[in-house]
């Protein structure tokens, strides 16, 4: 970059009029102070296209997640959901706020609610999980029941693991 920088400032020419004995050193001074500003200019320009990149790539991940067609869930070691996209609150049929910090088993019918908790725990605790999938029955706000095929992904953040999960609906296919 410092050498951009005194190339762009060699074409500017920084000169001293009627330099005095003695003043090479404010022009070396002058000369610092200038390929320093340079320098400093080009790196906001930079941080600049990484602020606009990195706002680009938020916005590709709020579209990928928050309008994929089906329901996108993370789950904490605590049984708690703690993301879900607005096909999930669409499903569930509740506001996101009235889903977040709740159980995920509130949402899991009451004929499938053993086993959801042991393959929970089987997910979460497991060292060689690596994926799972399986289909539950499952209940929205209303009390309806609807089926689900979830497919699981144990991961690992700030070492807690939570799990990832993608929740379809199959009762079209599980009721023909």
């Amino acid at each position: 970059m410092r050498t951009i920088a005194e190339a762009q400032l060699l074409r500017s020419r920084l000169t001293l009029s009627n330099p005095q004995p003695g003043e090479n050193l404010l022009y070396e001074l002058l000369h610092e102070l200038k390929v320093h500003q340079i320098e400093l200019e080009m790196q906001n320009e930079e941080l600049r296209k990484s602020q606009v990149a990195l706002e680009e790539s938020r916005d590709r991940y709020v579209d990928l997640f928050e309008f994929a067609p089906i329901c996108y869930v993370t789950v904490g070691r605590e049984m708690m959901v703690n993301e879900i996209n607005l096909t999930g609150c669409t499903l569930l049929g509740l506001e996101r706020s009235k889903i977040i910090n709740r159980r995920f088993s509130k949402f899991v019918a009451t004929q499938d609610t053993d086993l959801w908790d042991r393959l929970f725990m089987n997910m979460i605790l497991g060292t060689d999980f690596e994926a799972q999938a399986f289909d539950l029955a499952m209940t929205r706000f209303d009390g309806s029941i609807f089926y689900a095929h979830l497919d699981c992904k144990r991961r690992v953040a700030e070492s807690n693991p939570i799990l990832l999960i993608a929740l379809s609906t199959i009762t079209d296919l599980k009721l023909n």
